[in-house]
């Protein structure tokens, strides 16, 4: 496999991942209520302990996409 391909597929999964996290963000700062109260059904959580969750959640995301997608994307580009 050439190296140049697998670095666009890195960048390209960056890109991908990186449009999620920020659609999760959006859709969990615009329709908060309505998350709370469709998961407050299943599970017992506060507010709180709800937001806690999520910020949590989107942090390990965020992690797991400079760790997987973009340093091995940037070492790559440097080693090209």
């Amino acid at each position: 496999m050439e190296i140049n391909l697998i670095r666009d597929t890195l960048f390209w999964c960056a890109v991908i991942n990186i449009g999620l996290l920020i659609w999760w963000f959006l859709f969990f700062m615009l329709a908060h209520d309505w998350i709370y109260r469709m998961h407050s059904r299943w599970f017992s959580l506060s507010v709180e302990r709800f937001d806690t969750v999520h910020y949590a959640g989107m942090a390990l995301f965020k992690i797991g996409i400079f760790l997987f997608n973009l340093v091995p994307f940037i070492a790559l580009s440097i080693a090209i």
